[in-house]
């Protein structure tokens, strides 16, 4: 009897026919067994448990993935054998985590997992994608099936150099998530020993690169008035955004997620949470006559949305703006480039304190100590500031402001 019910819980869904021909996707067997399937071809088990007793920080039952192997190494029924085996310990209250006995994993299974444990800490799943995609296309293929445990740096240098100096930024976080990588593998017991990613940087192995700082094209301040009033005969939705992101300094993606439940009308104010900010800090954006101007008509369509796109209740797609611009044949100018245009004025024709300008971009400003004392945002400040700037931008405007 033994055998049979133990027969029933290694039965599933998947045969090893379709383990081989799935395509990209998570695939269920069945009893929390999932094969994934990459977009590019590569197929690896994981299996998600509840632990007995444990809860998780929002207080609810702690449900967690854990990485078997790839479908390469652990056959069908290895995984299911190792999913029963989690699935018990979890039913007993024992963490798999820390209480499964198992082989050294390869560097491709620690990656995937710890990609899996971080996907609540991403800022966005664009960030996640990156993430483990730079594994994917620079590490997997050179090291991804070698034991955890016997990557050192001649196997990190096989990554690195051929990218070092080409794509030296992607090489630079390459090496970094290579690192985190091996230092979870670490804390596992699965290496031991210096992490061979920082002895190659404190051996100074590979070459200085010196980086090009990137600079987004801007249009120069004295020609934002007649370009301004240009795009204000535009009727587009795009258009109102890029006269918004324009008053306010402010980045695409800030402009193009903004909910109404930000605005408040009354004090004035554009409240961009944290979650949506580079810095992930709060962000008070006073609000112009001018600003207004664009966006209480816009009330009307009752959208989440203030700029909604062509969905209901989406925003405008990210190369909204930018395709506006290459429309109305204004070349050599990018959509980030308004806050360097912003910024030049502020310094040039205003004459603004340099903080005021920076915390108008929502810049750090300081050292940590500063910060620590500087606490105020300057808000008032900002907002003559940003007053004087709607004015000049609207200068040569054919139609009058309305409120």
């Amino acid at each position: 009897m033994k055998c049979g019910i133990l027969s029933m819980a290694l039965s599933g869904k998947l045969t090893k026919k379709l383990v081989e021909n799935l395509g990209a996707g998570r695939h269920g067997d069945g009893n929390g067994l999932y094969l994934v399937v990459d977009p590019s071809g590569a197929r690896r088990w994981i299996v998600r448990v509840v632990v007995k007793g444990q809860k998780n920080k929002n207080g609810a039952p702690l449900r967690t993935d854990f990485g078997l192997g790839g479908a390469d190494i652990v056959t069908l029924n290895q995984a299911r054998e190792r999913a029963l085996e989690y699935r018990r310990m979890a039913k007993q209250g024992l963490n798999p985590r820390f209480n499964a006995r198992q082989e050294v994993p390869t560097f491709e299974e620690v990656a995937q997992q710890v990609h899996i444990d971080r996907i609540p800490t991403w800022k966005n799943a664009k960030h996640g994608a990156q993430w483990i995609n730079t594994l994917r296309d620079y590490a997997f293929p050179k090291i991804g099936r070698m034991p955890v445990d016997c990557i050192d740096q001649p196997e990190v240098m096989m990554c690195l150099s051929p990218i070092w100096t080409e794509k030296h930024e992607t090489a630079r976080r390459l090496s970094q998530r290579i690192k985190i990588v091996l230092d979870v593998a670490k804390s596992k017991g699965f290496r031991s020993g210096e992490n061979p990613v920082t002895a190659i940087k404190d051996a100074q192995v590979l070459p200085k690169v010196k980086a090009k700082p990137k600079h987004h094209m801007a249009m120069h301040w004295q020609d934002v008035p007649a370009f301004y009033a240009d795009l204000q005969s535009k009727n587009a939705m795009s258009a109102k955004a890029l006269m918004f992101t324009c008053l306010t300094g402010s980045r695409t993606g800030e402009v193009l997620g903004l909910r109404w439940a930000e605005l408040d009308f009354q004090e004035r104010l554009w409240i961009c949470p944290a979650a949506r900010m580079k810095t992930s800090e709060e962000h008070r954006v006073p609000l112009t006559d001018e600003m207004l101007a664009i966006i209480r008509p816009l009330r009307d369509m009752q959208s989440e949305y203030v700029f909604e796109g062509q969905k209901r209740h989406q925003p405008l797609s990210n190369m909204s703006m930018l395709m506006l611009l290459r429309r109305m044949k204004v070349e050599g100018v990018t959509v980030h480039g308004f806050r360097s245009t912003f910024r030049d004025w502020a310094a040039e024709e205003a004459n603004a304190p340099r903080e005021v300008a920076e915390k108008s971009l929502a810049h750090t400003v300081g050292s940590d100590v500063e910060r620590a004392y500087a606490r105020s945002d300057l808000l008032e400040k900002r907002r003559d500031l940003m007053r004087l700037w709607s004015q000049y931008v609207t200068s040569r405007s054919t139609s009058g402001r309305t409120v």
